[in-house]
């Protein structure tokens, strides 16, 4: 296994910070006048909603929905299985589900169908990364960060089994660091 800082950065410290500022700006403009919950989804979200909450220029209320996919279905018949849920009742509010990356856009179509049940007021969709080439629903999210190719990225909270979540920057993952066990 390879130290904590390995490969050449797909996106540095610096260009993930002045993308959040960017959307930030446009996010505050269109809640500057709303009552905004920001819902992270965990784990991968955590870093990315908290550095975006912190450039937003409007009160915010936050919220988290932890969840795991799969590529195969469970025995309710569906990939995505809730670990735990939001606190926060949006019926009538603004709500903006934030999550590192919108791959295969499973979850995020699983969880704004679910959230569009408890009928928000309006629900918009936020990534840091766009990986367009593995999407397997018609979904795009409101607010993207960046396009990503179809690689394995790793760092500011995405993870290979649990680990390099805490890297600075996003970096793809070398095929032989995917034999960590």
């Amino acid at each position: 296994m390879v130290g904590i800082d390995f490969g050449k950065p797909l996106f540095t410290r610096e260009e993930i910070q002045r993308k959040i500022q960017e959307i930030g700006l446009l996010i505050s403009t269109d809640y500057a006048d709303k009552d905004l919950i920001a819902v992270g989804v965990l784990k991968g979200a955590l870093f990315f909603m908290s550095d975006l909450l912190r450039s937003l220029r409007i009160s915010v209320r936050m919220d988290f929905i932890h969840c795991t996919s799969s590529a195969t279905k469970g025995q309710d018949g569906n990939p995505v299985r809730m670990l735990c849920d939001m606190k926060e009742e949006i019926k009538g509010k603004h709500v903006l589900l934030i999550e590192d990356i919108m791959d295969s856009g499973v979850t995020i179509d699983y969880l704004k169908k679910m959230l569009l049940e408890r009928g928000p007021a309006s629900l918009k969709v936020c990534v840091l990364l766009d990986k367009t080439g593995r999407r397997q629903v018609p979904i795009e999210a409101d607010y993207a960060g960046f396009r990503i190719p179809n690689k394995y990225v790793v760092g500011y909270g995405l993870d290979y089994k649990d680990r390099y979540r805490n890297l600075p920057y996003i970096a793809v993952l070398p095929v032989e660091e995917r034999q960590v066990p």
